[in-house]
Parts: C-alpha cells; sequence; structure tokens
C-alpha cells in the first residue's frame, strides 16, 4: 500500500518526471541502464550563452548598486537635461536587463525560439545603445567605477549577442527540419490513404 503524500497528483508527477529526468543521465557506465539511455532529440540550448547568463544574473546586482552610487553621486555636478537622461537610461536599463536576463533563461534552456529572439532584441535594440551612450558621451561625467562596470557589461553584452544569434540560428534550422519532416510525413500518409481508395 502507498504511503498517503500530502502533495497534489498534478505536483507529485512533475516532479517526479523532473527527477527523472534530472538523474536520468546520472547512472555509472558499468550499469546496464546508462548503456540502454539515448535522448529522444538532440538538446539545443546553448552552454556558452547559459554560463554567461548565469554569471550576468550575478553582476546585475553589483552593477546597480555601482551605478547608482555613481549617479548619486554625480547628480548634483549635470545639468539638468542631463540628469533627466541619466536617470532615465538608469531606470530603462534596469528594467530591460531583468526581463532581459529572463528571456535569455527561458529561451535557452526551454528551446523557445519567441523568448530567445526578444533576448536578442532587447539586446540589441535597448541595452547596447544606451551602454553606448553611457561609455562615450563627453558631456556625462564619468568616474572610473563607473567605466569599468559599464564596460563588463557592455562584454557580457556583446558576447551574449553573438551566442544569442548562434543558438537562435541553430535552433531555428531544427524547427524548420522538424516542420518538414512533419510535412512529409503528413503527406505521405495522405497519399496513402487515397491510394487504397
Amino acid at each position: 500500500m502507498a504511503a498517503h503524500t500530502p502533495l497534489p497528483p498534478n505536483l507529485r508527477r512533475g516532479l517526479a518526471a523532473f527527477s527523472g529526468s534530472l538523474f536520468i543521465s546520472n547512472k555509472t557506465h558499468d550499469s546496464g541502464a546508462a548503456h540502454g539511455y539515448r535522448p529522444a532529440q538532440e538538446v539545443l540550448a546553448s552552454l556558452p550563452l547559459q554560463m554567461m547568463l548565469y554569471f550576468n544574473v550575478y553582476y546585475f546586482p553589483v552593477w546597480c548598486v555601482a551605478e547608482g552610487m555613481m549617479l548619486q553621486l554625480k547628480y548634483h555636478l549635470l545639468p539638468w537635461h542631463y540628469q533627466f537622461l541619466l536617470v532615465t537610461a538608469f531606470l530603462i536599463l534596469l528594467a530591460a536587463e531583468g526581463s532581459r536576463l529572463y528571456l535569455g533563461y527561458v529561451g535557452n534552456l526551454q528551446e523557445r525560439v519567441p523568448e530567445l529572439a526578444g533576448f536578442l532584441l532587447i539586446s540589441f535594440l535597448i541595452q547596447l545603445p544606451l551602454l553606448l551612450f553611457l561609455l562615450t558621451d563627453s558631456h556625462v561625467i564619468r568616474r572610473p567605477l563607473e567605466t569599468a562596470v559599464h564596460s563588463l557589461l557592455l562584454t557580457f553584452l556583446l558576447a551574449e549577442i553573438v551566442a544569442a544569434f548562434l543558438a537562435l540560428k541553430t535552433m531555428t534550422k531544427q524547427l524548420a527540419a522538424q516542420f518538414h519532416l512533419r510535412q512529409l510525413k503528413a503527406g505521405s500518409r495522405g497519399g496513402l490513404g487515397q491510394g487504397e481508395g
């Protein structure tokens, strides 16, 4: 008789499936089960992109604190229009970076093309121009710490753009191949059904 657990059945099945997928490849090579397991399809998630996202998630709070401190130190030294521009750029970068990292994680780990494309668009169209503005504008009073943290974030961003582009290219090729294979299978089934009648 099975022991009663307080977990709902759906949650219990989900946890069982998760633990099975997590530990299925953790078999030793002398075990017979290790040789019989073959994945159903190739894993398309990009390891370099995932590593960069992982480190970027831990670097993001450091960047926020450093940029917030530098903005507070130089705020009264700036003209009013640069005060507005820098505060706006900081808030946009803050919101965009959080959503960008989330979309990158979901798009890469779950192999979802729309989320990864959103990650790439936010990176290229919002983050990159704002960071370049903060690093290159001559009227922004740049502190050495600010230059260092922006340069490191820009390095992460450029590397993530390249890795995401390559991962997106691989994922779309795989999805296109799966689509054509399904069309071919559906066409061959339809042709067989018409030939019999």
